[in-house]
């Protein structure tokens, strides 16, 4: 039996076994086996080949937005529009066969925009070019995630099913759970928590489908099964995800109005440019992305030329940035905005930085 057979062999067992007390360890122990199996799927042989034209694209710009969806939703279109970048868009399926990068400039930053060929159903089995797709798509800061807006929800169960199967979580944050492998001492289990989905046995027997008997596990939120195995594997991404339902041009005021009020969702029309500005404005918050500027003594801030940041980011990063030379150098700084009481106001290289904050650098 290939694994792919026994894939489908363990998800028919999960929706056959009903959900009670009785059946969680069995239920904890069939993820296990699934998530094994699912890891080993995604492995490359070692005979496979080139990985195809198009597809290693080099990182570039302040930030990387990879655009995946069906065939036919609008991605080659999204990019014409959004960037200067032409990618050939027509009314039939698998129009765009590579990967196409292009940029978006906004608020001086270069946000690098992948438009990735249409992904089937089945990609995660390596349908299509799905292996590929995913590839790239894990190694973007945000996911746009195009839809149909007349196919309704289908595409977005569809695409988030796939997706998960390969360990990309969406808008999820990373499970709060502290787990070390050891040499010896068997298995100490601890937790903060009350936990309602995990017991010290089911942690076990997970524990002992992927051959860990000696470890240190500490739950510090209640977290599930599948939170718990995500954490041994390792390798999942925890992304942002942006759903974007296109082609709103043609379904009802009601429908679009539906849409549009779920989480994480932005409703347009490429067709009729419509919405566009606003997506943007959520792409830059999804990034969490600020623009710094500098000044130098004596003179005005240059504010044709901004920093961009991540949100949260320090004085030290930002001398960073700057020179690598810089923080060495660096006697304290002077910034303006919203992150001081006070402007300007004398910092440190741990002051955390603001959107549209001024600073000026002064050196030992």
């Amino acid at each position: 039996m290939g694994i792919l057979e026994k894939i489908a062999e363990i998800e028919r067992e999960i929706s056959r076994t009903q959900k009670n007390k009785a059946t969680e360890y069995h239920l904890g122990l069939l993820k296990a086996k699934l998530a094994k199996y699912r890891a080993q799927l995604l492995e490359p042989s070692k005979s496979a080949g080139a990985k195809g034209e198009g597809f290693d694209v080099m990182k570039s710009g302040d930030a990387r937005v990879a655009l995946i969806g069906f065939p036919s939703v609008g991605k080659s279109t999204f990019l014409s529009l959004m960037t200067s970048t032409a990618s050939e868009a027509a009314s039939y399926e698998f129009t765009t066969l590579t990967c196409i990068p292009g940029v978006i400039e906004y608020k001086g930053a270069n946000i690098q925009l992948l438009d990735l060929p249409g992904i089937i159903e089945g990609a995660a089995q390596g349908k299509g070019r799905g292996r590929q797709v995913i590839a790239v798509a894990r190694t973007a800061d945000v996911v746009i995630m195009m839809l149909d807006a007349t196919k309704g929800d289908v595409q977005r169960t569809l695409l988030e099913k796939e997706l998960e199967s390969v360990g990309i979580r969406l808008n999820r944050l990373k499970p709060n759970i502290y787990f070390k492998p050891k040499k010896g001492g068997g298995i100490s289990y601890n937790s903060t928590v009350p936990l309602t989905h995990c017991s010290e046995k089911l942690v076990q027997l997970i524990l002992h489908e992927y051959k860990i008997f000696n470890a240190e596990v500490l739950f510090r939120e209640d977290s599930t099964p599948d939170e718990f195995i995500d954490v041994i594997v390792g390798n999942r991404v925890y992304m942002p995800c942006l759903y974007v339902y296109n082609k709103v041009d043609q379904i009802s005021i009601e429908e679009m109005d539906r849409l549009a009020h779920q989480s994480h969702s932005v409703v347009i029309s490429c067709g009729m440019k419509l919405n566009l500005d606003y997506l943007l404005e959520q792409l830059w918050e999804y990034l969490s992305l600020i623009c710094l500027y500098t000044k130098k003594r004596g003179e005005r801030p240059d504010f044709s030329d901004p920093i961009i940041m991540r949100r949260g980011a320090s004085v030290e990063h930002v001398c960073h940035r700057i020179h690598r030379t810089l923080a060495s150098q660096f006697k304290y700084a002077l910034v303006w905005g919203t992150s001081t009481k006070y402007s300007p106001q004398r910092v440190g290289l741990t002051h955390i930085m603001e959107h549209e904050d001024v600073i000026q650098i002064v050196k030992k």
